[in-house]
């Protein structure tokens, strides 16, 4: 268990599935009834107990460094701008030394995080044990909301999580993992995705997960955005 956590939100990437919207603002800037994806996303971290955030940008990047310098100047935020995108995982890795932690949260910003969820988060966090090295926080198909793909990301049987196979049940990545920043310095590139580092530690017997209760609404396109907008009515 960590007493102690900081978080990395990635907030790189181009949102093309979006484009209606992003040509003009990058997603985590997009608005879900008036409140930003960035500003969900940083709320509900500090809330639960974060005490430092890193947002890895490229995209349209110096309107999210406007508005952390408006909103959050006096927080524990720092910027990673990356000159060209790194992936995931390369961006974090980019990262590592605005760290003081070697063990972090890594969410994707697209998340919009309810308070149903808090206690979903806090749980894994709590569960995390540094022999883990990464962990992710998975969400049943029927309580994910945004999502659509008809094949599982991954299957778990006691916490061991393994890719999804036809005829299992369908699990999706929720968007939130816990990472020891050593594995990360073990992989010799700068440029990689997550995909990557769970596809090594799943062939260790290494990758372990939690499975949420509370529903998870992912804004990946204008049909999860209508999702996450409806849940609050």
């Amino acid at each position: 268990m960590l007493k102690h956590f900081s978080a990395m939100i990635l907030a790189a990437g181009y949102g093309k599935r979006m484009l209606s919207i992003t040509d003009t603002i990058p997603k985590p800037l997009v608005k879900v009834n008036n409140i930003s994806l960035l500003k969900n996303n940083i709320d509900f971290l500090f809330k639960i107990g974060c005490r430092k955030i890193i947002i890895n940008t490229h995209y349209k990047h110096n309107l999210i460094y406007n508005f952390i310098n408006q909103f959050y100047s006096t927080s524990s935020i720092k910027i990673s701008y990356e000159t060209n995108l790194l992936d995931t995982a390369g961006g974090v890795k980019n990262a590592m030394k605005l760290f003081d932690e070697e063990d972090i949260i890594v969410t994707n910003s697209d998340i919009y995080w309810k308070k149903e969820n808090e206690e979903d988060v806090i749980n894994f966090i709590k569960s995390y044990n540094l022999k883990d090295e990464c962990k992710l926080l998975l969400v049943k198909k029927e309580q994910a909301f945004g999502l659509i793909n008809k094949k599982g990301d991954f299957s778990i049987k006691n916490n061991l999580v393994k890719r999804w196979e036809d005829g299992e049940e369908i699990f999706y990545y929720s968007g939130l993992q816990m990472i020891s920043l050593n594995i990360l310095n073990n992989i010799p590139l700068s440029k990689f995705s997550f995909n990557d580092v769970w596809d090594l530690q799943i062939n260790k017997n290494s990758l372990y997960g939690n499975i949420m209760f509370s529903r998870l609404y992912h804004v990946g396109d204008e049909n999860g955005l209508n999702e996450a907008i409806n849940s609050d009515t």
